[in-house]
């Protein structure tokens, strides 16, 4: 959709993609941060599901992930480092992943702020859906009980220009997350909407939840892609 983005610099232009691999969701990601920066496009949030891939921010250690080469081709996981703050995660089918390409200037230049803006949206999102999230004090994310149900990685590029955001488990298989200590921390676990939530939400709703209650935290206006 060609948007006039001279004329409203408050939209949010949402993408569903379904199933991309993380190799091409990076791409694309440093393509939009590219556009966005050049002002020719608006906001973007990228809605998606990724096959089964680790990945390694900026502070990752490699401890942290539990299984070796070999046994990561078995379980058919990828392994990828990545410009995203935090340590490592994993992505795979039934976790909602999603990137905000938002441009911060000129009243949002506020890195931890924009952490909690996101969480803030996930916590409304899912509660949206019946299930109550809250943050942990000195943690990353959002939580239900003592497990994390979403966790937040995010890069900001010069002129904030944002990229990366969050994963949000809906029906993820959480045996998967057995491969790595999941951000680094050992002392919680996770969950997913599936598992707190009967019947459990589908993809499809949480997506319009999500995407609703992001548009409104950050103050835009959806626009479809």
């Amino acid at each position: 959709m060609e948007v006039d983005v001279r004329q409203d610099h408050r939209l949010l232009e949402v993408r569903h993609l379904g199933r991309v691999s993380y190799a091409e969701a990076l791409r694309l990601q440093e393509e939009l941060v590219r556009r966005r920066r050049a002002g020719e496009i608006p906001d973007q949030l990228l809605l998606l599901e990724h096959p089964h891939v680790i990945t390694l921010g900026t502070s990752a250690r490699p401890e942290h992930v539990l299984v070796d080469e070999a046994d990561r081709a078995l379980l058919g996981i990828e392994l990828f480092a990545t410009g995203r703050g935090g340590d490592v995660t994993y992505h795979g089918p039934g976790q909602l992943v999603g990137y905000p390409i938002l441009n911060l200037k000129p009243d949002r230049c506020d890195l931890h702020q924009y952490v909690r803006d996101l969480e803030e949206a996930l916590i409304r999102a899912i509660g949206d859906l019946g299930a109550t999230g809250h943050r942990k004090p000195g943690l990353t994310g959002v939580w239900i009980g003592d497990e994390k149900v979403a966790a937040i990685g995010v890069r900001v590029s010069s002129g904030w220009i944002t990229s990366h955001g969050f994963a949000l488990n809906v029906a993820t298989d959480l045996q998967f997350f057995d491969a790595i200590i999941p951000c680094g921390i050992r002392d919680h676990g996770v969950t997913s909407l599936a598992r707190v939530l009967d019947p459990p939400p589908a993809m499809e709703e949480v997506r319009a939840a999500v995407a609703a209650r992001v548009a409104e935290v950050f103050e835009r206006a959806v626009v479809a892609a």
